[in-house]
Formats: structure tokens, C-alpha cells, sequence
């Protein structure tokens, strides 16, 4: 049974992105039951416009899913976590730490528009980890996101052993437009979860 979703933004917005916005609704749609919470990075609160370190930002989930947790009276394996870009691939990393005693569990991971690798540049590949992630996970992606083409994505989720690919055609990186399709998927797999 899933209690609650912790959703984060990519590294240029917050908490407040349509994008996510529209997660909530969707989810609150297909089950009052689930909780929602969506959470900014530290340097957002702070109103800085770049990142902090990843080891920070992977402190913030933790911080915010142990919260969430406790705000909702349960484990953190009965929440997915997830989120756009950078804060899916910060969700990813919590979960998939290297030190398992840090390792978060969760119920499940959703990574809209996972930044596999710099624009221009897939030989800077941000993979190592994910096959260290055995929950199930939601990849949703463009299939013309200049961070990860779909063969590129499909390789470097491969050794993951519970993954789900949701390609949305023509779509780049920033899903223009398609927030409502987004939503609908994910809420459909986490209430299948």
C-alpha cells in the first residue's frame, strides 16, 4: 500500500513547477488516500539559482522523505519518491547509495526526464549508480530529450531489475506542454504499485 508521494524539481525551478503541480492533482484524482509533498533543494529556499553539492542535495531527500514519513504516521517504504531531472537522478542516488546502511527505501522511484548525460555530451554518462536501484522504477522521457536519447536511456537502465520506460513521442527534455500526459501515467503506476 502506497501512503504518499514525495515529489522534487529539476535544477532550475521549485516546488511549485506546473509540472509537479499537476502530478499532485492527478494523483488526488485516481486516490484520495495518497499524500503528496512536493519539496524544494535547500539552495531554493535560500534563493540561490545554482545547485548545491550532489551530497546535499541527496541529504534534502532523505531529510524530506524521513519528514514526509513521520507527517504521515508511516515507513519511508510505503512512499514513492521522484521528481524532473536533477531532482529524480537526486532521488535516484539516495536510494541507490553505495554505503547501504544510507541506502533510503522507498516503495518506489519515478524519474521524469532523467538527465542521463550533459546536451552534447553522452560520454559523461550519470548511470553508475542505477543499477544499485532494485525498486520499481518509472522512467518517463522525450523521445527527443537532448539529455538521453531513448537507446541511450534503454542502455543504461538495462541492468536495472524493475524499471518501466513511458516514451512521450516528439517530446524534449522540458515536456512542453504534455504535463497533463506526464500525470496521468504516473498516476496510474504508482496506484498500481
Amino acid at each position: 500500500m502506497i501512503t504518499g508521494v514525495v515529489l522534487f524539481p529539476g535544477a532550475g525551478t521549485n516546488a511549485n513547477h506546473q509540472s509537479l503541480v499537476a502530478i499532485e492533482m492527478a494523483l488526488k484524482t485516481v486516490s484520495t488516500k495518497i499524500k503528496v509533498a512536493r519539496c524544494d533543494f535547500e539552495y531554493r529556499k535560500a534563493d540561490k539559482s545554482f545547485p548545491d553539492k550532489t551530497p546535499v542535495l541527496i541529504e534534502t531527500v532523505r531529510t524530506a522523505v524521513t519528514r514526509a514519513a513521520q507527517d504521515w504516521g508511516c515507513a519511508t517504504n510505503e512512499i514513492v519518491i521522484g521528481g524532473r531531472s536533477m531532482g529524480g537522478r537526486m532521488c535516484s542516488m539516495a536510494i541507490a547509495d553505495a554505503d547501504a546502511k544510507h541506502a533510503l527505501e522507498v516503495a518506489g522511484l519515478v524519474c521524469v526526464c532523467y538527465p542521463l548525460h550533459p546536451p552534447k555530451q553522452p560520454e559523461k554518462l550519470r548511470s553508475e549508480h542505477l543499477p544499485r536501484i532494485s525498486v520499481p522504477t518509472l522512467f518517463i522521457s522525450g523521445t527527443h530529450d537532448e539529455f538521453g536519447t531513448v537507446e541511450e536511456l534503454t542502455a543504461a537502465t538495462r541492468p536495472m531489475r524493475a524499471k518501466t520506460h513511458a516514451w512521450i513521442d516528439g517530446a524534449r527534455h522540458d515536456l512542453k506542454n504534455r504535463d497533463a500526459e506526464v500525470s496521468e501515467i504516473i498516476a496510474g503506476w504508482v496506484t498500481a504499485l
